[in-house]
């Protein structure tokens, strides 16, 4: 089979330091830390004798602590369907922070075909911190529609670009679940037609992907 050369929005997503500003989560910046009420620890009695309950300490309640391994996350059969060629293992992109931030990506030309699937994950100090970052971030995504059925919240949308007159077709699908956010990025492209592959085709493998990793964040917390 002859070498094709990969168009150069492709080949830029080969560099790791590309991947990692791609997939490096420009999200929100790191968690931080909640600053419970002052308290002396001291009980004061009233006149009556009568000691008054002290005061509340306000904790923030957290479901998840940390993020799930995300090259674990999707069954060696949803890989192998999603992304043909590639190593069901997967390749774990560095952080910054691996207990709050994580990243997988697996990618493989077959044949003309050439597909890209990245798993990420994000943990951050509340469920508010989460909300407010997935309005953030999907207000910067028209077009798409919500996802039902998974997690607190779903967001999918998909995009077609052309460079060199070769199509690619990229999927993004972004789920809240308490203070938890996944993030899955699916693209495709075939390099003898010039053509990506469809819109319901893309945005189906996406939607999959984020059930599977949803629950894999979800089992890991009950583990």
């Amino acid at each position: 089979m002859r070498s094709l050369p990969l168009p150069l929005a492709l080949t830029a997503r080969l560099s790791p330091v590309v991947v990692l500003a791609a997939a490096g989560w420009a999200l929100s910046s790191g968690p931080q830390a909640a600053t419970p009420a002052a308290d002396d620890g001291v009980t004061q009695k009233s006149e009556g004798g009568e000691s008054p309950s002290a005061p509340a300490t306000a904790a923030v309640s957290k479901t998840y602590a940390t993020a799930p391994p995300p090259c674990d996350s999707l069954g060696a059969k949803t890989i192998k369907s999603l992304v043909p060629g590639a190593k069901t293992a997967g390749k774990e992109i560095p952080s910054t922070d691996s207990k709050l931030r994580r990243t997988c990506s697996w990618n493989a030309l077959k044949g003309y075909d050439y597909r890209w699937l990245d798993v990420s994950f994000e943990i951050t100090e509340s469920d508010d911190a989460a909300l407010e970052s997935y309005k953030e971030r999907i207000a910067d995504r028209s077009g798409g529609g919500d996802v039902p059925g998974i997690g607190d919240a779903g967001y999918s949308v998909v995009n077609l670009t052309t460079e060199d007159k070769q199509q690619t077709r990229e999927g993004v699908v972004l789920i809240r679940t308490s203070n938890a956010l996944v993030s899955i990025t699916y693209s495709g492209s075939d390099f003898e037609s010039k053509e990506a592959p469809s819109t319901d085709e893309i945005n189906k493998g996406a939607i999959k992907a984020a059930k599977e990793a949803v629950a894999a964040l979800e089992d890991g917390r009950k583990g």
